[in-house]
């Protein structure tokens, strides 16, 4: 069998799942317009044609995961944690590794969070609209680099927490009482978009690389476990975000009060 046989074979087979995934969806939309609403619907070839591009687009989207990001991912992380990469081919490895030894990984982390967070479709969506909706206020631009900060810290964090081999519930449990105190004293117009923020990160972008950037490093850290260690990784990207955007909001407020302060 040919390369390009076994790839339209893929395809054909992911079509199929992604039609059988996307049915019930349009069922339960159709079934209410026209027995609940009882309404027709406006304009059906068009209706029809997007319904067709979501299924050829979502199809697509999922072999590009298969076939490249997920093997991307986890290539990365084995490459980033070897050792003739960590202390040189040739050089004596010590008998050790210490997690400072991994900072490469952290910065890897730190970047691929940040970049796809700020190309994330749904984050773009969310900003938008809160821009919208607050007349300029919330800068569209200021809402994504908030939110990527956040992701970037949040998958570094988690990345050093797979190298140390720490319980999750230990960072999670911090990050949420820290976000518990910034709900007290962040402007209250902020924290539901906060938490949005928090949720829209977790989307077609980014969980697919952090996924395979979890379970790669977890299968090439000394004695860590993918199942137990190569998640969690997506709880620290909707955690973090929630926190850098009250934090860029309360200091958006004590610049502003201050620059009041200065004009008087």
């Amino acid at each position: 069998m040919t390369e390009t046989t076994a790839l339209s074979i893929h395809f054909f087979e992911t079509l199929l799942s992604t039609l059988r995934d996307v049915l019930p969806i349009g069922i339960i939309i159709f079934g209410f317009q026209l027995a609940v609403l009882r309404r027709p619907v406006a304009n059906w070839p068009r209706v029809g044609l997007g319904f067709v591009y979501v299924i050829l687009g979502l199809s697509l989207f999922l072999m590009g995961l298969e076939l490249a990001l997920f093997p991307l991912g986890e290539s990365m992380a084995r490459q980033l944690t070897a050792l003739d990469f960590l202390f040189g081919a040739g050089e004596s490895v010590p008998a050790t590794v210490h997690w400072q030894d991994y900072y490469w990984v952290y910065l890897f982390a730190a970047a691929i969070g940040f970049s796809t967070t700020i190309a994330e479709p749904s984050l773009i969506a969310v900003a938008i609209k809160a821009n919208q909706v607050s007349g300029d206020t919330i800068s569209v631009t200021g809402l994504r680099v908030a939110v990527a900060l956040g992701v970037s810290l949040g998958i570094s964090l988690g990345s050093y927490r797979i190298v140390a081999g720490d319980p999750l519930h230990y960072y999670i449990l911090t990050g949420y009482v820290v976000v518990v105190i910034q709900t007290h004293f962040a402007p209250k117009a902020i924290v539901p978009l906060a938490y949005d923020s928090g949720g829209v990160t977790t989307s077609t972008v980014t969980v697919p690389i952090v996924t395979a950037l979890g379970l790669g490093l977890a299968s090439t850290v000394p004695g860590r476990n993918p199942m137990l260690d190569g998640f969690g990784l997506i709880a620290f990207a909707s955690l973090f975000p929630m926190i850098t955007v009250m934090g860029y909001a309360q200091l958006s407020q004590w610049h502003s009060a201050r620059r009041q302060k200065d004009a008087l």
